[in-house]
């Protein structure tokens, strides 16, 4: 195929519009009580800040990383679908007026807007608003790199780049795919573990708020096996599942159980392990009663259970017999502390799903985290809460088209990016859409429950 030499392209079509997803997309979050909040709560000093939120919002769902790139939505005859839009200049002066404060604003406003989207969605957190259900909470952070000496806070983390740290923390059950509760912008040589009771709290309460009923278990890995995370969980009533670190006392526990303890599992699907470079299929699991941090005062120790996934060793052993002198030389072990009362196969199921949020960072990146866009500290961590809220209105978008596992790639492609001609009919404006669009029945899925009677919330 190759293109055709008689084309002259020419723009001059005003009445043309790019991403007409945005539409419905826009229309579910007013519903949800977006525009509302944003004027109740968002008290920013820069004139209009509801349409400048909006705007930025929008912008990061159609597919904008950076500030230059909100100019999308000025094209053609976006501003006759999407009001109150503004120049990229403008919006990059009000998120330099962000403070922390207002960062914070938004991070309530993020929650609300959660809670109003679970009235609209019945899929959002899915099984999780039962009684008997379960809803999880995952907490993690990540490194999002930065070139050049203008960016405030940046530093060399622990992944010895230079750049911010984003520490986020997500809801999701066993049948539905997560949501962010919050997330916030670190500087970038902080410990992970920094902040994390707070953000459990929150992550927590506004979980509950959408609506999360079920058990609610609290996932974390290492950077995590902390005594007042664990705390932060038990005080909100919530179960934690947490990898503990290989120290002394974990080793010698995991040394004391007995061969006959050891119970076979099997993965459903092959499990990649990055240590060895191979997949996993099968390993074997027990647990044993187990006291965390002794070395604190008895009132602070925690009493749980350890339990203790171990996969064979895959490479050949030394002439002696040995693997580099290691206690455990034939097996690989991986411990997690948890209170829950699962057994033991189902907590290591449920504790190996703490890496659902591994796929939320990835979408971040692959969106609007892809830069930072500012030198301002302020507008970077208001740019994440953005994203945030923007991450959960595309996630209750795919969800409402009947595409509940699309990544926002996904839907930005097949529903929020699709073209439109305008036409207007009386007092009607009228979206001319692709004939033999593949996604036409997705995207009106999502057109009615934009646009229809709100559905009675099930569980």
């Amino acid at each position: 195929m190759k293109a055709c030499h008689s084309i002259v392209p020419v723009f001059d079509e005003a009445n043309l519009v790019s991403a007409a997803g945005l539409v419905p997309v826009l229309e579910l979050a007013g519903r949800a009580g977006l525009d509302g909040l944003l004027a109740e709560h968002l008290s920013v000093p820069s004139p209009n800040a509801v349409d400048k939120s909006r705007s930025v919002i929008a912008g990061m769902l159609a597919g904008a990383d950076s500030i230059d790139d909100l100019d999308l939505l000025r094209a053609g005859g976006m501003a006759r679908v999407v009001a109150g839009v503004r120049a990229p200049s403008t919006l990059g002066t009000f998120l330099r007026t962000f403070t922390h404060g207002h960062v914070q604003q938004i991070d309530k406003i993020t929650g609300c807007v959660l809670a109003g989207l679970t009235r609209q969605v019945s899929g959002l957190l899915a099984g999780g608003r039962a009684e008997n259900g379960m809803v999880f909470v995952d907490v993690d952070d990540t490194i999002r790199e930065v070139h050049g000496y203008a960016k405030q806070a940046a530093g060399f983390g622990y992944s010895k780049v230079r750049g911010l740290n984003v520490q986020l923390a997500t809801v999701s059950t066993p049948t539905a795919a997560p949501v962010i509760a919050r997330a916030r912008l670190r500087r970038g040589n902080v410990i992970s573990h920094a902040g994390a009771p707070r953000l459990i709290a929150q992550a927590v309460n506004t979980a509950r708020a959408a609506g999360a009923r079920g058990q609610v278990m609290v996932r974390a890995d290492s950077a995590y096996y902390l005594r007042d995370v664990l705390a932060a969980a038990v005080r909100h009533d919530a179960w934690f599942s947490v990898t503990a670190r290989m120290n002394p006392a974990v080793v010698k526990a995991i040394a004391s159980i007995g061969e006959d303890a050891w119970a076979p599992i099997t993965y459903p699907t092959a499990v990649f392990d990055a240590q060895v470079g191979a997949w996993v299929s099968d390993a074997q699991v027990a647990e044993i009663e187990f006291t965390a941090f002794t070395s604190l005062p008895k009132a602070k120790q925690v009493h749980c259970r350890l339990v203790v996934r171990r996969v064979r060793r895959l490479q050949p052993r030394a002439s002696d017999g040995s693997v580099q002198g290691e206690l455990f030389a034939d097996w690989r072990h991986h411990a997690f502390v948890t209170n829950s009362t699962l057994s033991t196969i189902e907590a290591d199921q449920r504790h190996r799903g703490h890496a659902i949020i591994e796929q939320v960072i990835a979408e971040l990146k692959d969106g609007p985290l892809a830069h930072l866009p500012s030198g301002h500290y302020a507008a970077n961590a208001a740019w994440v809460a953005f994203a945030a809220l923007a991450f959960n209105l595309a996630r209750a978008a795919s969800i409402a088209a009947g595409m509940a596992t699309a990544r926002w790639a996904t839907l930005r492609r097949r529903i929020i990016t699709v073209p439109a001609r305008l036409a207007a009919t009386g007092r009607r404006l009228v979206m001319h859409l692709p004939t033999r669009w593949p996604w036409a029945p997705a995207w009106a899925a999502l057109w009615d429950v934009a646009t229809g009677p709100p559905r009675p919330v099930t569980t």
